[in-house]
């Protein structure tokens, strides 16, 4: 159609067609136009329930945090936090929106296929293609809000803090012809002002959802916290605490939960009342006179205010005092098992009956100070026995089983971390290599006396002793920012005991 010798009458027709062409674009582009409008309404509406549900949320913790500060306070504080950056995010945004409606005129609000102008944000935000100073404040205003709120979540809420690293990332671009282009550029400049605004607002609607995301969670979070089967325990409420020989055992087993926020405002137990600083994490303690034998009963009642009103919860119970022992009393002061090759403290004693009357026996069993020590060697199981002379001259002998079991595997560490390491390379090449028992009752520290290092895509190198050597920083100097290096078959020992294999150590290199 454009090459060619063509007569005149060939020429008009091609004119025409290049209009005709021109026209339907015109008009799909009033279309789009009138589209972005629709959807720049629908966003506003909600962006505004939102904000309204996000207010009520924000004012019921408040309400919580007045009347239980211990329970709710933190997490109302977290919610005034968050809801303060988010409003002061969607005021600066709105604030945008309003200079790039400066120049619509009344009564054309809604008429948004007039609104196809580029030149309000385009000149506000550049200068050809650099960006004026108003378009880097848009930017950092971004880029603060995402960093203020990541701050303010803590440790918590993963979820929401990669929506807000990937929903609020002004990084650069890549347009369709693989080329880079900054991020203010690419988004904003050269659209059509009803597209800018439309983007605006839907940005303060990410704002707004990930504003409700964090409310519910900390709500929810709390409840959960409350509700938790932690703070459950399973309570025996025997008919009675003694029972004849033959007889059957009766009563009941429930749930009790307990936790430092559920404290009662007064308790009285046999006409004692319990003072409140006494009360640990929701358990009230007891101690009574056992006096005389036979049948005591414990009576009293706890008070609760709800809602301004006293709630009254009666405590019912009774114990038996019975005289005269007829078992031994043994057990590990530290756990239900004995551990091979370390010295497990016990008590062993008969209930009524003077130390110097009771004798104890088992092998690798010998007395230490006011109670003994058990140090175990090879098999599975180790039985001791006690002997109590009672004040009649006859003896009453009891015994029971423990299980022998080795130490338990040792967890790597590096400068005292195991769980999502992560250093420079210059802090890595200084760092100590141990190894520690966690969440063990043995005060016991293994000596690391060597390690593999591996570096990914290098043959690894064997350390003597806890850093590393000079070949180990050979090899950390080849490893490249974000790659995942290992300190791995770490040995260690503890006198006198032979440990299971260390467990390894990854640290992601920063730099």
């Amino acid at each position: 159609m454009a090459g060619g010798k063509q007569s005149p009458r060939q020429k008009m027709i091609n004119l025409m067609y290049l209009v005709f062409i021109a026209m339907l674009a015109l008009n799909m582009s009033k279309e789009v136009l009138q589209a972005f409008g629709l959807i720049e309404e629908n966003l506003s509406a909600s962006n505004t329930a939102l904000a309204t549900i996000n207010s009520a949320s924000l004012a019921d913790l408040n309400t919580k945090a007045a009347t239980n500060a211990k329970q709710y306070g933190a997490v109302a504080a977290t919610a005034q936090q968050v809801s303060k950056l988010s409003n002061d995010y969607n005021d600066y945004l709105e604030s945008v929106k309003t200079m790039l409606t400066s120049t619509v005129k009344e009564g054309s609000e809604t008429d948004y296929q007039v609104q196809d102008g580029t030149d309000v944000l385009d000149n506000a935000f550049f200068v050809d293609d650099k960006l004026r100073e108003e378009g880097e404040k848009f930017k950092a205003q971004m880029n603060q809000y995402k960093t203020d709120m990541i701050t303010v979540l803590g440790s918590g809420y993963p979820a929401v803090k990669a929506d807000l690293t990937v929903k609020f990332d002004t990084s650069e671009e890549t347009d369709r012809d693989g080329i880079k282009v900054e991020y203010v550029q690419y988004n904003y400049k050269g659209y059509p002002l009803i597209a800018s605004k439309t983007k605006l607002t839907l940005l303060q609607n990410e704002v707004r959802n990930i504003e409700s995301d964090v409310m519910s969670q900390l709500l929810q979070g709390e409840l959960i916290q409350i509700a938790s089967m932690n703070n459950y325990k399973a309570i025996v409420n025997l008919d009675k605490t003694a029972f004849f020989n033959g007889e059957s055992v009766t009563g009941t087993v429930v749930l009790g939960r307990y936790d430092d926020r559920t404290v009662p405002s007064r308790v009285v137990i046999n006409g004692q009342e319990i003072p409140k600083d006494a009360i640990v994490n929701g358990q009230i303690p007891l101690t009574l006179g056992s006096g005389s034998v036979g049948e005591k009963k414990i009576t009293g009642f706890m008070e609760f205010v709800e809602k301004g009103e006293i709630i009254k919860i009666e405590i019912e119970s009774q114990y038996a005092v019975i005289p005269k022992p007829s078992s031994a009393t043994i057990s590990a002061d530290k756990m239900n098992v004995v551990y091979r090759g370390v010295d497990n403290p016990m008590t062993v004693s008969f209930a009524g009956i003077p130390d110097n009357k009771v004798t104890v026996s088992g092998v690798g069993l010998v007395k230490s100070g006011v109670g003994y020590m058990m140090k175990p060697g090879a098999g599975k199981e180790v039985i001791i026995t006690a002997t109590g002379i009672l004040p009649d001259g006859k003896s009453v002998s009891d015994s029971k089983p423990f299980r022998i079991k080795n130490l338990p595997r040792p967890t790597g560490m590096v400068s005292g971390s195991y769980e999502n390491v992560k250093k420079t390379r210059a802090n890595l090449g200084i760092s100590t290599v141990s190894a520690e028992f966690l969440d063990f009752d043995f005060k016991l520290t293994p000596q690391v006396t060597s390690f593999l290092f591996q570096v990914p895509g290098q043959p690894s190198t064997k350390v003597s002793g806890t850093r590393l050597n000079e070949s180990a920083k050979g090899l950390l100097a080849k490893a490249r920012r974000g790659d995942l290096v290992q300190v791995a078959d770490i040995k260690a020992t503890v006198p006198g005991v032979t440990l299971k294999s260390v467990s390894s150590v990854t640290i992601e290199i920063t730099d």
